[in-house]
């Protein structure tokens, strides 16, 4: 197999590290200052969207990106130095509508959405208009393995009601957000891969609840990383996402790439914290000599290389 990244690949990194450079790294103190004063989200990041999507630099991460969706689709491949790029910047990828869980919830829905589906809500995803939120992971079950999930979707009618908790969900708090997607159980006497459906909802819908926002590794997000509860919400049948039963092997679909895309972003990051490590120990003295020049601090730099 050849790896070599493709000529539209290479053009696309240079084009998104110049934007970076240029527009994006000048407001990254403005963007921790509106956050850390309330501000969210920060008005740079869409004065920025908008100009990302100008340059053409917008919707990388979708293989199949349909012909009159704004954006460059590209393979993994070709997608993964810049998921990388845009990794050395916490709110980068945001800026070129490549941010998750949004990019995630835009594949699922190309791939198992209806018509009507697509053009309520993944068209204005793929503009960059509004952000979304997936909810898989609950606080009562191992939800690693997603045939764990207990959270109930039950017909009545031409409804589902949705009762259940779940945790850890990004975009819960963020404004624009305005779609979920939910994954639960449909047939409790299913086989286990079989028992479970994904539906669709607007964030505004009756009976749910966001109650808490969950700090992780002593970072507490502004868009949210939520608990949130479902109380006897009720949505119409065309919300189903797919088929019924369907729920586990869509979640897998949705869940291969999204993995990939944040290994991609964190590597990004990794080079970023090589970088602070190489310049402090050019810059910094310590017992009448440079950090580089004391063999254990080389190690450690070389050792870090490696690994990333």
């Amino acid at each position: 197999m050849d790896f070599a990244f493709s000529d539209r690949s290479v053009e696309l990194q240079d084009a998104v590290r110049r934007f970076m450079q240029n527009y994006l790294l000048p407001h990254e103190m403005d963007y921790h200052h509106d956050v850390s004063n309330g501000i969210f989200p920060p008005q740079v990041v869409e004065d920025l969207k908008a100009l990302a999507k100008e340059e053409g630099l917008w919707n990388f991460f979708l293989p199949a990106l349909p012909d009159d969706a704004p954006g460059t689709g590209l393979s993994n491949l070709e997608y993964a130095p810049l998921a990388e790029i845009m990794g050395r910047v916490y709110w980068a990828s945001e800026v070129f509508n490549c941010n998750a869980p949004d990019s995630g919830n835009m594949e699922l829905l190309h791939l198992f959405a209806t018509p009507e589906q697509k053009e309520r809500w993944l068209k204005p995803l793929f503009e960059g208009e509004i952000r979304s939120c997936f909810m898989m992971t609950e606080p009562d079950v191992a939800s690693s393995d997603a045939t764990n999930i207990q959270f109930s979707i039950r017909r009545d009618g031409d409804e589902y009601v949705l009762d259940g908790r779940k945790w850890f969900i990004t975009n819960a708090l963020d404004p624009r957000a305005k779609v979920g997607i939910v994954l639960g159980v449909t047939d409790p006497d299913g086989a286990s891969h079989q028992r479970h459906s994904q539906v669709m909802f607007p964030m505004d819908t009756p009976g749910i609840e966001i109650e808490r926002n969950i700090s992780y590794m002593n970072h507490l997000a502004p868009e949210g990383t939520c608990e949130v509860v479902f109380r006897g919400a009720r949505v119409g049948v065309e919300n189903l996402l797919g088929e019924e039963g369907a729920g586990f092997a869509l979640a897998q679909a949705r869940l291969g790439p999204g993995r990939i895309h944040h290994c991609m972003r964190s590597i990004g990051q990794c080079e970023v914290a090589l970088d602070l490590m190489c310049q402090r120990a050019l810059e910094r003295r310590a017992f009448g000599k440079y950090l580089h020049e004391y063999g254990n601090i080389g190690d450690w730099i070389a050792k870090a290389r490696i690994d990333i």
